[in-house]
């Protein structure tokens, strides 16, 4: 008979496999969406002729608003994820959200057969249909974060593997629904069903999660430590009095105090202490937001400013730049150059930070190199941008091009890891929830920001 604290194996690795799974399917939406950009402009934007050459008649600005209204819900549900976190049970929210996710991947796809006169009302479609999709997928993140914390720090590790690998898959299933010999119609009806059965794999990734032995003792692990913690946080006053009465007895025991904790649940924000010793007790209380904020300014800004240049210009710049090869090419130009090189780039840049960590947290010349990535703006800028009104081309080849996508898209993988790691060290550790909540936080403001700022650049190349 297997005794109270043996440990069950993880066998095969299939919790390892389900958290990765679920990281893929965390960020396959926003990426399957932005990798179909030029499917979304050729059925939005019209052309006319206008002195021998063809001009834009509508132009949309779809690169602009998607990344917009995908990163302005991640803004809006981080700051409601208490709220949420503490009245919808985590089942729902997971669930729930990938079964909400599946049934507007379903309508995208659909919406390939239907055509639609109106263009405007396309747009208004799609856009809705995105910010639902990434509402959804915030919560669905931030549920499955508090999920994943509860075990083994690996499984993080998995967790977020799958996430930088969504980007690469999507630009892969694009690059393979352009190779097909299928009309374009057909493709993007092929193309926007992979992300469907992707979501379902996700779904059953999660059912089948909650039925492996290894996944539950630590799920209920968790709960059983919190309920036993909450218990003793609420007993009544007599049995308090009875505590302090033995004080003397139990601090030369223990050290001088008796302590009841509340480990973090999936909501990521209750921890309660017990104390008999009432200045232990103020040490071991959490510090507040304020007081962490203080000494995690710097990397909350750090990542704010690396996000908020990322996205300033990828995508709404960069999947507007045009080959120097007319030709096959053309069709595979922008799913090589610049989704898949940034993807799989910024994937590198995160794995580097296992072995180089580099400048070091104190380091000034941390923030100076953050500050300076300023410089990828313009020079995607001057990149082969069509259409363009006011800025001269200066970059017009392809190698050029993939060249500073490389180094824009190996940075700010690696900037965003080293920040974000970094945060949590520079607190005690009973205060490292609260930074990473912080970070959070600020994590999406620059992915916001970026998106708002996105706008005034594409207008002024």
């Amino acid at each position: 008979m297997k005794g109270r604290t043996e440990i069950p194996q993880d066998r095969g690795c299939l919790v390892g496999v389900c958290f990765f799974i679920l990281g893929l399917g965390t960020l396959l939406p926003w990426n399957f969406f932005m990798t179909a950009s030029l499917y979304f402009q050729d059925r939005l934007n019209s052309t006319v002729s206008f002195n021998g050459s063809m001009v834009v008649k509508d132009e949309y600005y779809f690169n602009n608003w998607m990344t917009l209204l995908s990163q302005l819900p991640l803004l809006l549900f981080t700051l409601l994820n208490s709220f949420l976190y503490q009245r919808i049970s985590e089942a729902v929210r997971i669930a729930g959200s990938l079964v909400f996710i599946l049934l507007l991947f379903i309508l995208t796809a659909v919406l390939v057969k239907v055509p639609m006169e109106d263009k405007d009302q396309f747009f208004s479609v799609t856009m809705a249909t995105i910010w639902f999709i990434n509402s959804f997928g915030a919560v669905l993140q931030g549920s499955l974060f508090g999920l994943v914390g509860q075990l083994p720090q690996k499984y993080s590790t998995i967790f977020m593997s799958g996430q930088g690998l969504a980007g690469t898959f999507a630009a892969i299933a694009m690059l393979l629904a352009i190779g097909s010999e299928a009309d374009s119609e057909t493709a993007a009806l092929g193309y926007f069903i992979t992300p469907c059965v992707g979501t379902i794999a996700t779904l059953f990734s999660y059912l089948l999660l909650l039925r492996l032995e290894f996944a539950q003792y630590y799920l209920n692990k968790s709960r059983r430590y919190e309920a036993g913690a909450t218990d003793e946080l609420l007993k009544d006053s007599t049995t308090t009095e009875k505590l302090n009465g033995h004080s003397n007895s139990t601090a030369s025991n223990s050290g001088g105090r008796a302590e009841a904790q509340m480990s973090s649940g999936p909501d990521g924000n209750k921890q309660a202490f017990l104390s008999l010793d009432q200045g232990e007790e103020k040490t071991q209380a959490k510090a507040s937001v304020m007081a962490v904020f203080k000494k995690i300014w710097v990397m909350a800004f750090c990542v704010t400013f690396v996000f908020t240049v990322t996205l300033s210009v990828f995508p709404a710049v960069t999947a507007d730049v045009k080959t120097s090869f007319p030709g096959k090419w053309e069709r595979y130009f922008l799913s090589v150059c610049c989704f898949l090189t940034f993807n799989i780039n910024d994937w590198l840049g995160r794995t580097i930070t296992t072995f180089l960590r580099w400048p070091r947290k104190e380091s000034l010349l941390f923030p100076i190199l953050v500050i300076s990535r300023v410089v990828f703006i313009p020079l995607l800028m001057l990149c082969n941008v069509q259409v363009r009104s006011y800025m001269p081309v200066y970059f017009p080849h392809d190698a050029a091009f993939t060249a500073i996508m490389t180094f824009f898209s190996v940075s700010s993988g690696y900037f965003v890891c080293l920040s974000m790691s970094y945060a949590p060290q520079l607190v005690e550790s009973k205060d490292a929830e609260t930074a990473g909540a912080l970070m959070t936080f600020f994590l999406a403001l620059g992915l916001s920001l970026g998106a708002a700022l996105s706008f005034p650049l594409r207008a002024v190349v």
